[in-house]
């Protein structure tokens, strides 16, 4: 994948080149199952081959209805839960400017952006309310069911919002629905309200989804260019089909992993050296944990931003119990370059540093903090990204992905159910009297 690269330096007393090569016979016959549909969760294998199918209609489809969205709009709210919001989020965080809400815009620039649907809190909505009581607003609500507790709140409570503002002939042309192509609530409500409908493919996931109209449509309302991150992903699509360890990056992360995990390192921390890459740890988290956590099984993992958490959680990572590894997750060159100014009293002590650029000092904070979590036990590596463009988040969506499914089979689980999920939701609706 040309955009992304791995170094693992900080491995070689913990990870051999044997080691990884015992493993290509597994991954080679995990591969072919995987190719030929043969394998636990086969029904749920569309993202595998999913950035190919996409066409330039489908990629047009998305964009005008976006583009009418925009010229509709102030504020787009995006409802959903879990892989219905997360890759989205992801998305429009690592692209877009840090601030992007607040810039001051014109009709037919993007909207802000908004979510709800990904919790149950009242202050949440009430503050949400608050801030789009003056605004032109526009739904997109994501949910294959159409009941899943959360959103189908949410989408009541905006939905009176939007027709009690618009009218019901109104509301129609500010509301979107992604959702079954033929059955289910929401699907059932979008037909009878004359919705837009975007279709979910029966045989892709929630948590990998972001590459279907679940992901694209709001990325695309946000400004992203989604023909740029189909394309991306389609790279990296090709570059998975060789199965060598060797060659594929995500299958040999994938190996990595499964290495660790057997030497009792059950913890994988994603440690991202920019703020933009919070979101893709968090859409990463859910892809991992929900994938892999089951039958007693399972990486846990967590997330931390550096380097802020270095004040925080730093000294765990240093010298805490050794069952974690960590996967360092850095972007090559920012959009936008700030360089450090010298000053005669140099009071701060920082005129060392005077005329380098904050991507510099950054990856030498990076380099300082991988060593020292080496030599405090802790094996890691990092991946690299080119830029925050969105050709380089296609590769990385897809490239989790693989890796992720892979390590998944490695384990004997089948990383596209998720059976534990439903228990809080059965005790859930048992306290509230369903």
């Amino acid at each position: 994948m040309k955009n992304l690269k791995i170094e693992t330096e900080n491995l070689e007393s913990y990870v051999s080149d044997d080691e990884i090569g015992r493993l290509q016979g597994e991954v080679s016959r995990i591969h072919e199952t995987l190719e030929a549909g043969k394998t636990k969760g086969s029904d749920f294998l569309g993202w595998l081959h999913l950035p190919s199918s996409i066409t330039n209609d489908t990629i047009n489809e998305i964009n005008k209805r976006a583009d009418e969205m925009r010229e509709t709009c102030d504020a787009f709210i995006s409802i959903g839960i879990g892989g219905s919001y997360l890759g989205a989020k992801a998305a429009i965080e690592f692209a877009n400017h840090t601030f992007n809400n607040q810039l001051k815009r014109k009709r037919g620039n993007a909207p802000e952006i908004y979510f709800a649907g990904q919790n149950i809190s009242s202050d949440y909505l009430a503050d949400l309310f608050d801030i789009i009581d003056e605004k032109d607003i526009c739904l997109n609500v994501i949910s294959k069911s159409g009941t899943t507790t959360e959103p189908a709140i949410a989408f009541r409570l905006l939905k009176e919002k939007v027709e009690s503002r618009y009218g019901k002939e109104g509301a129609k042309k500010r509301i979107v629905a992604t959702t079954d192509s033929s059955r289910g609530a929401l699907k059932k409500l979008a037909d009878e309200e004359g919705y837009k409908t975007f279709v979910i493919p029966d045989n892709v996931g929630g948590r990998y989804s972001v590459l279907t109209p679940v992901g694209l449509l709001p990325i695309a309302v946000a400004g992203i260019d989604i023909g740029e991150l189909v394309s991306g992903a389609l790279e990296a699509e090709k570059s998975s089909v060789d199965a060598s360890l060797e060659n594929n990056l995500a299958y040999r992360y994938a190996a990595i992993r499964n290495i660790l995990y057997g030497k009792g390192k059950s913890i994988e921390i994603l440690s991202s050296f920019h703020p933009s890459l919070h979101f893709v740890a968090e859409w990463w988290k859910q892809l991992a944990g929900e994938s892999e956590g089951k039958d007693g099984k399972g990486i846990f993992p967590a997330a931390v931003d550096f380097t802020s958490d270095l004040h925080s959680m730093g000294q765990w990572i240093q010298e805490g119990n050794r069952i974690i590894f960590e996967t360092f997750m850095t972007v090559e060159r920012s959009k936008r370059q700030l360089n450090i100014p010298k000053v005669t009293d140099d009071l701060d002590g920082l005129n060392y540093i005077a005329g380098k650029n904050l991507d510099f000092v950054n990856d030498k904070a990076h380099r300082g903090t991988a060593m020292a979590h080496r030599d405090g036990g802790v094996p890691n590596m990092t991946l690299t990204l080119k830029d925050r463009s969105p050709e380089t988040l296609g590769q990385l969506f897809y490239f989790f992905e693989r890796a992720v499914a892979m390590t998944g089979y490695l384990m004997d689980v089948n990383p596209f159910d998720q059976p534990g999920v439903e228990f809080y939701k059965k005790n859930m609706f048992s306290l509230l009297g369903k």
